[in-house]
């Protein structure tokens, strides 16, 4: 099972956090805090603050002197920086993980809630060991094609990474999970009949889990005032309110990660839009389900496949997301 305690990567950006509230509470700046202990380089404490280093125990003990922390919050962001800086440890409930799951895996650790689209596929959490394997391997054959020395991760080992991500889903504590998928995920061009038909009995079982949520969105369904969402996303959403909420852009060979607020909110309502117009939870349901008993199991367009009944409006409750079940 994987670890439901924060990953380091979140660990970092949460000290980073703490650390910058605490500059600002002792009306320092950053130039400030560089020559009152003697620091080389200015960046040494913008790494720190956004979490892109690995903290030295040390240096943070220096920093939290100078803010004068109390002895509660001092023993607090020391252990925090312990965590932030036991990558190995963090891994070894990963065995199998590679370097392109982590990421997510590390965003994964510790949610309370993660919303989630894709335009084009299903996502990783929802994904059958065949529908991930065609993924990885087209993959592949691009970085192949492109001279990529990092594109030559053995496939098996990526499709038992993402099986072992997926494993979130079943734990006790495991996080509302809501999806928004695209019927184009499911079309003939994403595999062979016998690929398409086992993932899509998955979705099935999957959709019938309490914490899971899956909306479809049909292709010719307007979200919006003709919105397109140009990209895959997911928001993680944190059980410890202090851990700051994060934004995952998913751009196919590179990932960009965001816990800026105003960003946030725009995918968040975008999100919302989604939702809105993507069919209820059991009509979903109902139309995973027919699909499956297609003889030829690939999706056809919607016209002539699929209820399309119109989708029950979802409501905000106190900021947050929420959706119809």
């Amino acid at each position: 099972m994987p670890p439901t305690a924060p990953g380091p990567i979140l660990r970092r950006r949460r000290l980073g956090t703490e650390l910058r509230r605490l500059r600002e509470q002792a009306g320092l700046t950053g130039d400030q805090v560089i020559e009152r202990i003697g620091w080389a380089s200015a960046s040494k404490l913008s790494r720190l603050e956004n979490g892109r280093s690995r903290p030295d125990p040390d240096d943070v003990g220096v920093l939290l002197d100078l803010y004068g922390a109390g002895d509660e919050q001092r023993a607090e962001l020391l252990a925090i920086t312990h965590e932030a800086g036991d990558m190995r440890g963090w891994l070894r409930n990963f065995p199998v993980m590679t370097e392109q799951q982590r990421g997510f895996a590390e965003l994964e650790a510790g949610c309370s809630e993660i919303s989630e689209y894709n335009p084009v596929l299903v996502p990783g959490l929802l994904q059958t060991p065949g529908y991930a394997r065609h993924r990885i391997i087209s993959a592949a054959r691009v970085a192949e094609q492109a001279g990529d020395p990092e594109g030559g991760e053995d496939p098996e080992n990526q499709v038992r990474a993402r099986q072992a991500r997926q494993s979130l889903l079943n734990r006790p504590d495991a996080p509302r999970y809501t999806v928004v998928l695209e019927e184009a995920a499911l079309g003939r061009r994403a595999g062979p009949p016998e690929v398409l038909h086992e993932q899509l009995v998955h979705l099935c079982e999957l959709a019938m889990l309490p914490n899971v949520t899956l909306h479809l969105l049909l292709r010719d369904t307007r979200v919006g005032d003709w919105y397109l969402p140009p990209t895959a996303f997911s928001v993680y959403r944190f059980a410890d309110p202090l851990d700051p909420e994060t934004l995952a852009i998913e751009g196919g060979f590179t990932d960009v990660m965001s816990t800026e607020v105003n960003t946030l909110n725009r995918y968040k309502v975008v999100f919302e839009w989604l939702c809105s117009a993507a069919l209820s939870a059991s009509d979903t349901l109902s139309w995973l389900i027919e699909a499956t008993g297609r003889p030829d199991t690939a999706v056809e367009p919607t016209v002539a496949f699929g209820p399309a009944t119109a989708p029950t409006q979802r409501r905000r409750d106190s900021g947050r997301l929420t959706t119809d079940r």
